[in-house]
């Protein structure tokens, strides 16, 4: 597939997809949201850890308001099911680690883009924005999901209904993110993260995806049950030998992803 919005690069087990929009602050239009769900699922057959970033200055800036028709008129239930819905899953079901570089402005959908990755990473430039209710909508792309749950209620709630901009370093202090990084160590730094991701127990990886976000759904019984089920998995893996391995022998470990 030929990307007209996107930049997609795989190297070294490492895929990176940049929104590659500048102009239009990456925001998110038809095209773009579909040639991210095909890199994304790409990305998941074809390397160890996937990082999203921006071009330009802006991370992404939401909605395109200005793609297709009359915006007043565009039906957003149907949008949102049949074009932000498979975006959203094909970066949260994603067998690979994710990570957001988030390099600029985050705003709308583009706050809730990065929001579904396994991790975010910003620059201390950066900022986050809940804009929906500036223009009379609800936080969605999977706002109302992440935003309790990573900032706690009342920081939630006052962030959708205020609309106000969110440091990177509020964003980190508050649980919203997981790190915000010096502009000038910016580029380095998450992609010093992002190889060691690449670099490390693969299939562990995955089951600790699908563990922590199970316990959402479970009450502790049954969590620890997922968790016997995924170790006693994790366990017969050849990462596991070497890592003991390795420990024993007092060395790097040397992870293959099998």
């Amino acid at each position: 597939m030929s990307y007209q919005t996107i930049l997609l690069n795989i190297a070294d087990d490492i895929a990176t997809l940049r929104l590659n929009r500048p102009e239009k602050m990456n925001a998110l239009s038809t095209q773009m949201r579909a040639e991210i769900t095909h890199a994304v699922n790409l990305s998941a057959k074809e390397a160890r850890v996937l990082a999203i970033t921006g071009e330009g200055r802006a991370f992404c800036s939401g909605q395109d308001l200005g793609d297709g028709a009359n915006v007043a008129n565009i039906d957003l239930e149907r949008v949102l099911r049949d074009e932000y819905l498979p975006m959203l899953k094909s970066i949260i079901d994603c067998k690979i680690p994710t990570v957001a570089a988030v390099n600029g402005t985050a705003a709308g959908a583009g706050a809730n883009l990065a929001l579904a990755a396994d991790v975010v990473i910003a620059a201390e430039s950066a900022s986050f924005i809940q804009a929906f209710s500036r223009i009379g909508l609800i936080p969605d792309a999977g706002g109302t999901y992440w935003l309790p749950r990573q900032m706690g209620f009342a920081k939630a709630m006052g962030a959708a209904l205020f609309a106000d901009k969110i440091s990177a370093k509020q964003a980190s202090d508050w649980g919203m993110i997981w790190e915000a990084v010096p502009d000038a160590e910016f580029e380095a730094h998450w992609k010093e993260r992002v190889a060691y991701l690449a670099s490390g127990p693969t299939l562990a990886y995955a089951k600790i995806k699908e563990a922590l976000r199970s316990t959402y759904d479970n009450d502790l019984d049954a969590q620890l049950s997922v968790e016997a089920r995924l170790q006693g998995q994790a366990g017969q893996t050849r990462d596991f030998k070497e890592g003991v391995l390795a420990f024993s022998e007092k060395r790097a470990p040397g992870f293959e992803g099998r």
